[in-house]
């Protein structure tokens, strides 16, 4: 799929932003929420600015809003989120992984390598991709608990694989007892 948000880097101008405002067809939202295996993308929109960083960065700062569909993690009833987030790109001429990959950084994610294109319709789907639950649930629901053991076996509870919980039963049990 080509994109024709894609915007030439040598094409922008340096003194002044270019706004892009993005407002994908039903047929797009259809296909978006197919690829980020949602029941469906109600609304989508991506408004924002491209504009130099120094002399030869650029910088991208936008608004994204989604309304989404999903089936509850715990009874799989449809549950509707709202996703309102700014979203930043600073794309870097001179862009460098770290050498060693062992040392640990304090990575900017908004970062990014310059390449010819901005494209803003792949920044925004990306943003989406990170924004999405990962496990929706509708309010109030509960994942209940379910025991199976053989019979004559006690069998084995959530709260029993708590290690703390033995070490508390055992303290009521050591605690003087009142004569009264």
């Amino acid at each position: 799929m080509s994109d024709s948000t894609a915007l030439r880097v040598s094409d922008l101008p340096q003194n002044r932003p270019t706004a892009f405002d993005l407002r994908p067809d039903a047929q797009t939202l259809e296909t978006l929420a197919y690829e980020l295996d949602i029941k469906a993308l109600r609304k989508l929109r991506f408004t924002g600015n491209i504009s130099a960083k120094g002399k030869r960065d650029w910088q991208v700062t936008a608004t994204l809003g989604a309304t989404i569909l999903q089936d509850c993690v715990v009874t799989l009833e449809p549950v509707t989120t709202r996703i309102d987030q700014k979203v930043e790109r600073i794309f870097v001429c001179d862009y460098s992984e770290p050498d060693d990959p062992d040392v640990e950084m304090e990575a900017d994610d908004r970062l990014e390598p310059l390449g010819e294109m901005i494209a803003p319709h792949e920044i925004m789907v990306e943003a989406l991709a990170l924004l999405v639950p990962a496990y929706p649930r509708k309010e109030g629901a509960e994942l209940g608990e379910t025991v199976y053991s053989q019979p004559g076996v006690t069998p084995l509870r959530d709260e029993d694989t708590k290690p703390f919980a033995g070490l508390a039963a055992l303290k009521d049990q050591l605690k003087p007892k009142d004569d009264a």
